[in-house]
């Protein structure tokens, strides 16, 4: 990843960065700004571990999210996460940092994986059964009462101190050795992919996420896991685009999910279609 001149703006409750979309290899990326927690009478906003934030507004009654959707069982035996979404999830942490520091994803996966724990350090993994992989974004969240409003800034502050201690804390106490295995495989497949994808992913994204890709950063890495994963891994194309819609309804804002969703399936026309001319150029050696 070779780097470019790169801009940092402040104005952004979101992490913005602007520099050139490079064709023949991706940019190195600079450290996010924080998101800023602010409070008054009418309005108020919570940073967000997942890169996300949560708007509340004292006008409208409160607006019930809808129930959570079931999924496979998330913890083995051994206390560790071992649904394949957790290994997506990991891989989607891993890349995005690695975007920001310009380093290559496998190698910082592995720093991660070797990294000495503090002195004293202790993980709790009653944190592991707290954590929900399915809690996704939405609009601002109304409420009739200041009251409303602050508990359910505390439960959002609780949430996040939960994501924070578990994608904090070293892999090999959060995540279990299939899903560790699995994360490394996405990582190689991207860095294998990445110089193809960022020339796909210039021909299918929206016209403003290549004006200022830095902006987009999370976006960009869920496509280019998604596109590895179906391009190198050979995963089922619906298992993947469902999720990557859903790392984008978690972590990212606005109509990424759609967007994501719709730049995958161009991407997957395009691979059948390339797919079909080579094997029909074969057919015609092997006749000629």
């Amino acid at each position: 990843m070779e780097a470019n001149s790169v801009f940092c703006s402040s104005n952004s409750s979101k992490p913005h960065f602007i520099f050139g979309f490079n064709h023949s290899s991706s940019s190195q990326f600079l450290t996010p700004l924080p998101t800023k927690l602010l409070i008054d009478s009418k309005s108020l906003s919570s940073p967000r571990t997942s890169l996300r934030t949560s708007a509340l507004t004292v006008e409208k009654p409160l607006e019930k999210p809808s129930g959570p959707r079931e999924s496979l069982p998330k913890i083995d035996k051994s206390g560790r996460f071992c649904s394949p979404r957790s290994a997506r999830e990991l891989a989607l942490l891993i890349a995005y940092a690695a975007c920001l520091e310009g380093s290559d994803p496998v190698r910082l996966f592995e720093r991660r994986m070797n990294a000495r724990r503090e002195p004293g350090y202790e993980f709790d993994k009653d944190s592991l059964l707290k954590y929900n992989h399915m809690s996704f974004g939405g609009p601002p969240v109304a409420t009739e009462t200041v009251e409303e409003a602050d508990e359910l800034l505390r439960h959002i502050e609780k949430e996040s101190a939960i994501e924070a201690e578990v994608l904090s804390a070293p892999p090999k106490l959060v995540y279990g050795k299939l899903i560790l295995r699995f994360t490394r495989k996405l990582l190689v497949a991207v860095v294998d992919k990445w110089d193809t994808h960022v020339l796909v992913i210039d021909k299918v994204a929206p016209p403003n996420w290549k004006l200022e890709p830095a902006g987009r950063i999370l976006e960009l890495c869920i496509l280019h896991l998604a596109m590895s994963e179906i391009a190198v891994l050979g995963t089922r194309h619906q298992i993947v685009i469902n999720e990557a819609v859903d790392l984008a309804k978690r972590f990212c804002d606005g109509a990424a999910p759609r967007i994501i969703n719709g730049c995958l399936r161009t991407f997957l026309k395009d691979l059948h279609g390339t797919s079909t001319t080579q094997a029909s150029e074969e057919k015609q050696e092997v006749v000629s």
